[in-house]
């Protein structure tokens, strides 16, 4: 799966994300992109958009594009935060489809 996490996402979590070809909003040339544009252009190339705005689900409709979102709930945005959540976050990727949007919380 492809996963794009969001420019507020570490980017350590690129190796936790076992499985999966992960990359950073920056590295896939969408930098300084709004929510909105960043998922259209997302939904192009990836399968899922990994981010920890809480707002995102409510300010986009996601379930009219081809990508799925996920919401992480950590602690705070650190890796060190967000590190607890990656067992979850795997289990949500592998039922994830396309025009849903999924959080993970401790």
């Amino acid at each position: 799966m492809k996963l794009l996490l969001d420019e507020c996402v570490a980017r350590d979590l690129k190796r936790d994300l076992v499985g999966h070809e992960v990359s950073t909003v920056v590295e896939a040339g969408f930098g300084g992109l709004e929510n909105g544009e960043l998922l259209r252009a997302a939904a192009a190339e990836y399968d899922v958009l990994i981010t920890v705005d809480r707002n995102l689900p409510f300010q986009q409709n996601v379930a009219s594009l081809p990508i799925a979102v996920l919401v992480l709930l950590g602690s705070g945005i650190t890796y060190a935060d967000l590190r607890p959540l990656i067992p979850q976050v795997l289990d949500k990727l592998a039922a994830i489809s396309p025009g849903e949007i999924h959080r993970v919380a401790l």
